[in-house]
């Protein structure tokens, strides 16, 4: 599992700007800047929607003003999904990037897959942020139980900067 002071693993995420999916190379994101990642299980799910997402809407502009170059929330989902949501939440409006981790591939990579079967979730990702300075994790949260989101919260992430 990753851990703070690990290199993220290389991972081409798809974005998609309205032009259909687009590969994209989260080192393109995270060289030379810090940046904030946050992962969760779904999009349009519960907690992701109406809690995650927003407390990253909320804390986007301070983020930015302590010197964060990207805001990116990734998720196994396909990027068309990821539009739509990050269109429906606000969070493309708040200058929050959606990338679609689609095979699981990059969730994997880190360590942070899981499966609930009940819930329809196979390969999904543990609600997790993180600040990554220069592909370097500097900090790392995770939330042990599922449905909730307080340690992974944008305003607890922001109080480590």
């Amino acid at each position: 599992m990753i851990s703070v002071g690990d290199r993220l693993p290389g991972a081409e995420l798809l974005i998609n700007r309205g032009k259909g999916p687009e590969a994209v190379a989260l080192d393109d994101y995270t060289s030379g800047n810090r940046v904030v990642i946050f992962g969760l299980p779904g999009a349009f799910t519960a907690t992701c929607s109406a809690a995650h997402v927003p407390s990253f809407i909320r804390t986007a502009a301070t983020f930015r003003e302590r010197g964060i170059a990207h805001i990116i929330c990734f998720a196994v989902n396909d990027p068309a999904v990821m539009k739509a949501w990050g269109e429906a939440t606000g969070g493309i409006e708040a200058g929050i990037e959606f990338l679609a981790d689609a095979d699981g591939s990059f969730t994997k990579a880190l360590g942070l897959d899981f499966t609930a079967p009940a819930a329809g979730f196979f390969g999904r990702t543990v609600r997790n942020a993180m600040i990554v300075n220069d592909g370097v994790v500097e900090v790392l949260h995770l939330e042990k139980e599922r449905g909730v989101c307080e340690m992974t919260a944008g305003e607890n992430l922001l109080g480590d900067l």
